[in-house]
């Protein structure tokens, strides 16, 4: 495996990591605000769903992802007849997974974050006149703040190490869809020792930066 692979994979982890880190940070916080104070049965349901690829194995969530997005489905029949083109095999399909499969970890520190609040702070701003988003921008999200970066760290570490998901939707296509993980286990199966020891070292450095990171965030939030 080459120098310039090595490099790409790195690079297109970082990038797929990224966005996805973006997405399920949005997408995982309004989830957490409109699920957390809520009883009723049907967003009960939504939160099985949205917590459900943290319990199942990553290949099956691969297997769903490939019949979802597949020219078969009816998502992705429109997908196809919008742009001619599946979004199987591309570094979008790995972004999708990425999303699908750290989504849970933000959620639920998210939601930690958010049933922290003292629900008395939101009452006064209402008091006040306060609309709820202004609530929710200037009261909720900065006394949640340490939760949130929390699930954002590991989401983004979660992302960075993901592997049966991605290889399922996205392959490992160099300069395309092969990332750190897929580039280390086809360097380790093809005998390439030196590039699978040297991705090895990349992951553990990122992952260790991201533990480093949340254990930071959590100590802190503890002390406020």
């Amino acid at each position: 495996m080459s120098q310039a692979q090595i490099i790409s994979a790195v690079l297109l982890s970082l990038r797929i990591a990224a966005v996805s880190t973006l997405l399920t940070g949005l997408l995982g916080t309004l989830l957490a605000r409109s699920l957390s104070r809520s009883k009723k049965t049907s967003f009960r349901v939504i939160e099985t769903l949205v917590v459900l690829p943290m319990v199942l194995p990553p290949s099956i969530v691969g297997y769903l992802l490939l019949i979802s997005l597949g020219k078969n489905s009816w998502l992705g029949s429109l997908i196809y007849l919008a742009t001619g083109e599946t979004l199987l095999f591309s570094w979008t399909a790995a972004v999708i997974a990425a999303v699908i499969v750290s989504l849970p970890l933000m959620y639920q520190s998210a939601r930690a974050g958010f049933q922290g609040v003292d629900h008395r702070l939101e009452n006064a701003a209402r008091t006040l006149g306060a609309h709820e988003w202004r609530i929710f921008i200037e009261v909720t999200l900065p006394l949640a703040r340490p939760k949130l970066l929390t699930g954002l760290a590991l989401s983004f570490a979660r992302a960075i190490g993901e592997f049966g998901a991605t290889l399922m939707v996205a392959g490992n296509i160099p300069g395309k869809t092969q990332t750190i993980p897929t580039a280390l286990y086809f360097a380790a199966e093809n005998g390439d020792h030196t590039a699978a020891n040297l991705l090895l070292v990349i992951s553990l450095t990122i992952g260790i930066a991201a533990m480093f990171s949340v254990n930071f965030l959590l100590d802190k939030s503890r002390t406020q």
